[in-house]
C-alpha cells in the first residue's frame, strides 16, 4: 500500500457491528499502521484475530500494549479497589446493625432504613455536580480528595454514640461516595476505545459484585476482634475499611492520570501521552470544553440524556431484588441452617460476576463492538427467572435455577455506560452529565420503589417485586433496542452531512 502523510478524509468505522462514514485524521503505512507526532504506532481501526478474544492488547503494537498495560495497572487497580471498598461498606452496615451495633447504641425500628436514606440523599445530591466538576478541575485531585474524606468519615462510624450522629455521617458519607462510580466511569470512557471499553468498564463494575460476597466472611472474621483496644466487632468493620481505603486514596494523588489532554502523570512517557491522545482522535473523543448555554440546550434537546438514563433505571431497578435477601428468606423458611442461609446466596453473586465478564467479552469481540445483545438476553432472563418466581409454585429444582440465575442481569452496568461513552463521544460535557445522570436518576428511583413493591412483610413471595421486575425487564430490551435505531439514524445523518460537507 502506497505511504501517505496524514491527511484528513472519510473513513469507514464500525458501530453496532455496521459500517458508517465518519471524518478521521490517519495516515497509512506499508504495514496499515498509523502514526502518531511522537512516531508511536497506533491503528485506527484494530485488527482483531483469535487472539484478541481472550485480551485486546494481544494484536496491538508492542508500544500500545506497553502503553495499556501502565493504564490498565493503575485505573483498573484504583477503579476496583475503590469500588471493592464501597461496596464492602454499604454492607458492613448492615451486618453492622445485626451483629452488636443495634443493642449497643440502642437502636430500634426503622433506624436502619433512615440511615440508608441519609447516605442514598447525600449520594444523589452528590453525583450531577461531581462529574460537571471534573471536566472542570483534575480529577487527580478532585477523585482522591474525595476518597480521603471518605475514609476518614468511615472511620468515625466506629465512635457514634446515637442514630443522629449516624445519620449525619452516612449523609456526608453519601456525599463522598457520589464522586467515585459516576466519575470512574467517565475517566474509563476517557482512555480505552471502542474494542477496550466494555471489558474495562465490566470489570470495575464486578469488583463490586466481589465486595458483596466478601462482606459476611470480613464480619465473620472481624467479630472475633470484638473487645479488643476497647471496641466491639462490629466497630472493627469501620476501622478495617478505612485502613484499606485510605492508603489506595492517598495513591490517587500520586498515580492517577487525569485525563489524555491534560495529563501530567509521571509514570507516562511524552510518546505515550501522545499516543493516548491519538487513541481518542480515532475513536471521535472529544476534549474537555466550556457549557456554553448552545451546549446545555442542545444536551437537554437530544434524546441521549433521556434514553440513555431511562435504560439505566430498567437495569439499575430490575436486578438485586430491591436490596431485599429475597433468596435468603426462601431459604430460611425452608429450614436451612444460617450457615446455608449466609453462604448459599453468594453462589448467586459469584454467577453473577462469571455473566459480567461474558457480557464484556462477546460484546467487545463476538458483538463487534454492539452492546445490545446482552441487554436483551439479560431482559429475557429476567422475564423468564421474575415470572417462575412469581407463580411461585414450581419445582423446587427451577426455584433453585431462577434464584442462582435471577442476578445475571446486574452485569450489564458496565455495557451502558461503554455505550454512553460511544454514543456521546464528539461532546465531553455531555458525556460527563450523562453518566452523572444515568446514575444519579437511577438512585432517585431506588430510593422509592423498592418500599412499594418490596415490603419485608411480603417476604419471601415479593409477588408484587416479581411481577414488577418482568415489565421492568421487557421495559430494559424495548428501549436498548431503541436506542439502537436512534444511535443508527443518528450516525446515518452524521455520515451524509460528511459526505455532503
Amino acid at each position: 500500500m502506497e505511504s501517505k502523510e496524514i491527511t484528513s478524509s472519510k473513513d469507514a468505522v464500525e458501530i453496532d457491528g455496521d459500517v458508517a462514514t465518519k471524518d478521521v485524521v490517519h495516515s497509512h503505512s506499508d504495514t496499515d499502521s498509523i502514526h502518531s507526532h511522537s512516531s508511536a504506532p497506533v491503528v485506527e481501526k484494530p485488527k482483531q484475530t483469535w487472539r484478541s478474544y481472550f485480551w485486546d492488547t494481544f494484536d496491538k503494537s508492542p508500544e500500545e500494549r506497553r502503553f495499556l498495560f501502565k493504564l490498565d495497572a493503575v485505573i483498573l487497580t484504583f477503579a476496583s479497589l475503590g469500588y471493592f471498598i464501597k461496596n464492602l461498606d454499604q454492607i458492613n452496615v448492615n451486618n453492622a446493625f445485626v451483629s452488636g451495633m443495634k443493642e449497643d447504641l440502642g437502636l430500634y425500628g426503622n433506624q436502619l432504613n433512615y440511615m440508608t436514606t441519609c447516605w442514598t440523599v447525600g449520594y444523589v445530591l452528590g453525583e450531577i455536580p461531581s462529574n460537571i466538576l471534573l471536566t472542570k478541575v483534575r480529577p487527580s485531585i478532585w477523585i482522591p480528595a474525595c476518597e480521603v474524606v471518605w475514609s476518614v468519615l468511615t472511620i468515625l462510624l466506629s465512635k457514634c454514640q446515637t442514630a443522629e450522629q449516624i445519620y449525619a455521617l452516612r449523609f456526608f458519607v453519601g456525599l463522598a461516595e457520589s464522586t467515585f462510580y459516576p466519575g470512574m466511569q467517565y475517566i474509563i470512557g476517557s482512555w480505552y476505545r471502542k474494542d477496550e471499553l466494555a471489558k474495562r468498564s465490566c470489570i470495575f463494575h464486578a469488583s463490586g459484585t466481589i465486595g458483596n460476597m466478601f462482606s459476611g466472611y470480613l464480619m465473620a472474621g472481624v467479630y472475633t476482634l470484638g473487645g479488643r483496644d476497647g471496641f466491639r466487632g462490629w466497630q472493627w468493620l469501620f476501622i478495617i475499611n478505612t485502613a484499606i481505603s485510605l492508603p489506595v486514596a492517598i495513591s490517587g494523588f500520586f498515580f492517577f492520570p487525569d485525563v489524555p489532554e491534560i495529563t501530567r502523570a509521571w509514570w507516562l512517557t511524552k510518546d505515550e501521552i501522545e499516543l493516548a491522545k491519538k487513541r481518542m482522535q480515532f475513536e471521535g473523543r472529544a476534549n474537555r470544553g466550556a457549557y456554553t448555554k448552545a451546549k446545555i440546550r442542545k444536551i437537554f434537546t437530544s434524546w441521549h440524556i433521556y434514553a440513555l438514563t431511562l435504560l439505566y433505571i430498567f437495569f439499575n431497578n430490575g436486578t438485586g431484588y430491591g436490596t431485599q435477601p429475597a433468596f435468603a428468606l426462601w431459604l430460611k423458611q425452608e429450614g436451612y441452617s444460617v450457615t446455608a442461609i449466609n453462604s448459599y446466596p453468594t453462589i448467586a453473586s459469584a454467577v453473577a460476576v462469571i455473566f459480567t465478564y461474558i457480557y464484556a467479552w462477546t460484546s467487545d469481540t463476538i458483538f463487534q463492538g454492539a452492546r445490545w445483545p446482552p441487554m436483551v438476553f439479560s431482559g429475557v432472563v429476567n422475564i423468564i427467572t421474575n415470572t417462575s418466581l412469581a407463580v411461585w409454585d414450581i419445582p423446587v429444582g427451577w426455584k433453585w435455577f431462577c434464584y442462582i440465575i435471577g442476578m445475571i442481569g446486574g452485569g450489564i452496568s458496565g455495557l451502558t455506560f461503554a455505550w454512553a461513552h460511544e454514543i456521546c463521544s464528539d461532546d465531553n460535557e455531555e458525556r460527563a452529565l450523562v453518566v452523572g445522570t444515568m446514575n444519579e436518576m437511577a438512585y432517585v428511583m431506588q430510593s422509592w420503589l423498592p418500599l412499594i413493591i418490596w415490603q419485608q412483610v411480603d417476604g419471601p413471595r415479593y409477588h408484587k417485586g416479581f411481577i414488577t421486575m418482568v415489565f421492568i425487564a421487557a421495559g430494559l430490551i424495548i428501549t436498548s433496542l431503541t436506542i439502537r435505531v436512534l444511535h443508527h439514524r443518528e450516525r446515518d445523518r452524521k455520515a451524509q452531512s460528511s459526505r455532503l460537507g
